[in-house]
């Protein structure tokens, strides 16, 4: 009778214990907010948030390079836009320059106003971005990667950007200033010919880097939805509902303390019929 008893009492201690420990293991999730403590609470899940995890990191990462491009190409886009006006302001005062009763003397000034906006043109070809790199790459333009299957530059090169032809703008508009300072008619005209390249190439230009602008804020839009996507299958995976939880501890911390009452009062019962 004594064997039978202690094996009663063991079961019964055990099987409190093991309720001890759901509750703590309930407390944890609580205070963690997390109901997946151990890969083995939940292997599917675990698995799933790992490979969650490693998504997130990536996206993190790529995140980083989609503000990067885009603010490289916004800053390409300041500078052709400050292209185009300044050519554009060539190509008039050249037309000025043609008019065939204006003194050489004058041409002569308007000489001198090309050859400022030639060097304001080389400036900004040559502007550094933010991080102190050349804006506009003078070989191959930089490819940045956005995701696992998307690389492009944000940016154009400096040839796609500031060459027509073989020829630079800033040059097209000293060629235009030697024009006007010979006053032969022809050279001048033709110099207008070749600003209207010049026009052609920075509207090209800019259309280029807003494409590549849209396409970068695309990206980034579909990278944001994707991260929110994430995150909710990440906490409907591994995010305690409180409410819930607070429940179960409720009814878990009862039945432990109903147990236990309950193993009293039959082991005072047991022990006076052992005596008697």
């Amino acid at each position: 009778m004594i064997n039978a008893v202690g094996s009663r009492m063991m079961i019964e201690i055990n099987r409190q214990k093991s309720l001890a420990r759901t509750i703590s293991d309930t407390q944890v999730t609580i205070s963690t907010g997390k109901k997946i403590q151990r890969a083995s609470d939940n292997p599917v899940a675990a698995a799933r948030v790992a490979v969650i995890g490693r998504a997130q990191a990536n996206s993190n990462a790529w995140a980083i390079n989609l503000d990067t491009g885009l603010s490289l190409n916004s800053q390409a886009d300041t500078a052709v836009t400050g292209m185009a006006d300044r050519i554009a302001l060539a190509r008039e005062l050249v037309l000025g320059g043609a008019n065939g009763t204006l003194a050489q003397t004058d041409r002569n000034m308007i000489a001198a106003q090309l050859d400022g906006i030639a060097d304001e043109l080389d400036g900004l070809v040559n502007r550094k971005s933010a991080n102190g790199q050349p804006l506009f790459a003078t070989g191959t333009a930089l490819s940045v990667r956005y995701d696992e299957n998307t690389v492009f530059a944000p940016v154009p090169s400096q040839a796609q950007v500031f060459d027509a032809g073989g020829i630079s703008l800033s040059q097209m508009v000293r060629d235009a200033a030697t024009a006007l300072r010979s006053g032969s008619a022809p050279a001048i005209g033709a110099s207008i010919t070749t600003l209207d390249t010049g026009v052609t190439k920075t509207a090209d230009a800019l259309g280029d880097i807003g494409q590549r602008g849209r396409r970068l804020q695309s990206l980034q839009e579909a990278a944001r939805a994707h991260d929110i996507d994430l995150a909710a299958e990440r906490t409907n995976l591994e995010a305690t509902d409180i409410s819930e939880a607070v429940a179960q501890l409720t009814a878990q911390t009862l039945t432990l303390e109903a147990a236990q009452a309950a193993f009293a009062r039959i082991n005072r019962r047991t022990l006076l019929d052992l005596l008697s």
